[in-house]
């Protein structure tokens, strides 16, 4: 009952990780120029923030792969264990 526990908290946890990662919000750019104009400053910073958040969601993208990567060669190594196994 504890393994099957611990695998739960540890699935549970993996989808946690992979769901943390999301893309910022493109900015908005008017297509009205006078629009555009106006709300020059806010529209760059809208650009700022997402430069520096795209740059925080490809990190925790590699995050997330390196940690996928590793449970794939866990489970493999697992699944060649079961393999084992059925032979004996």
């Amino acid at each position: 009952m504890m393994a099957q526990a611990i695998l739960l908290v540890a699935c549970l946890a993996g989808e946690v990780s992979a769901a943390s990662c999301l893309p910022p919000p493109r900015p908005f750019v008017p297509s009205d120029s006078q629009a555009a104009r106006d709300y020059v400053d806010l529209i760059r910073s809208d650009f700022e923030i997402y430069m520096r958040d795209i740059q925080s969601y490809f990190r925790c993208l590699e995050v997330e792969r390196a940690r996928a990567f590793e449970e794939a060669r866990e489970v493999s190594q697992d699944y060649g264990r079961f393999l084992e196994l059925m032979d004996e």
